[in-house]
């Protein structure tokens, strides 16, 4: 029984139940994902090329040649390259997500997918443009997810929990930084030479995009054990 104005008849108002606020790592997840499969695929990509191109010298030609004129089945390295291009830009937003969501660094977060976004754009530009198209060169772009370590760490720096990340991270843009020097000639010019720079190239493209995924598997593990937002 109500009284008037349909209220109940002791004047209480039973308080409406709060809406939940929308989580970032629910969409964080999924782009996470896309960051741990993508070196996954580019090497299976790469291993079924090499595997598909008779007489091709891991130690004296480059990585590009598995999709360029003179490979047998170009598609196999090609399409891998690509859907490895399209998966780290998604990654880069899941990074940017993650950091928003995780540390509040929205700055830095969007940085991090500015930088993805321009690798994943040059991924797949050169997938399309063959080497020696010198559009193939947008390859280069992919060469700026260097600068990602530091990003995630200054947005990721208030976070106590995450301090093995954040090690990782630094050591990763170290390697990174000292694999340039040397493949650039700038030291030690006589190390890298035609009799090897295959194996260089594979190291150096290991490293670029294998931390990726390690990184995007430990947030997604931060994103699982982070506290439910408040409204």
């Amino acid at each position: 029984m109500t009284g008037d104005g349909n209220l109940p008849i002791n004047g209480a108002v039973r308080p409406a139940s709060p809406r939940p606020s929308f989580d970032l790592a629910l969409a964080a997840g999924p782009l996470l994902a896309c960051g741990v499969a993508a070196p996954l695929l580019a090497l299976a990509a790469t291993l079924a090329a090499m595997a598909a191109y008779p007489g091709f010298n891991p130690a004296r030609q480059y990585l590009s040649e598995l999709g360029g004129p003179s490979a047998a089945h170009p598609l196999i390295f090609n399409a891998g390259v690509f859907a490895a291009g399209v998966m780290a830009a998604l990654a880069g937003a899941g990074f940017c997500l993650a950091m928003v969501r995780l540390a509040n660094a929205r700055f830095a977060g969007a940085l991090t997918a500015a930088v993805f976004a321009l690798a994943g754009a040059g991924l797949a530009q050169a997938a399309i443009y063959h080497w020696p198209d010198r559009r193939h060169l947008a390859i280069n772009l992919a060469l700026g997810i260097q600068l990602a370590p530091l990003l995630l760490i200054w947005g990721l720096w208030p976070l106590a929990g995450l301090k093995r990340l954040k090690l990782f991270l630094a050591l990763v843009f170290a390697a990174m930084g000292v694999l340039t020097v040397l493949t650039k000639h700038l030291v030690l010019p006589s190390l890298v030479n035609d009799a090897n720079v295959g194996w260089w190239e594979r190291g150096y493209a290991i490293l670029l995009v294998g931390w990726v995924g390690v990184t995007a598997f430990a947030l997604q593990r931060s994103l699982r054990d982070a506290p439910l937002p408040q409204k």
